[in-house]
């Protein structure tokens, strides 16, 4: 069983940079994810509909 999706299939399913997603982090747009044993970010399925809704969000806004 997966854990959580790691920071290359987030930014890839929502084609995003790893900048913009630490940087969203940073801020407090979305929240920080769980981390593993190597304190790597494993985002949970909350974070996955955290980002999917910004991304929603900022579209309508431009």
């Amino acid at each position: 069983m997966q854990a959580g999706f790691k920071t290359y299939q987030v930014c890839d399913l929502f084609d995003i940079s790893k900048a913009t997603l630490f940087r969203w982090e940073r801020e407090g747009v979305i929240a920080e994810p769980p981390r593993d044993w190597r304190n790597w970010r494993l985002y949970t399925r909350k974070n996955v509909d955290e980002i999917k809704k910004v991304i929603r969000a900022r579209k309508i806004v431009v």
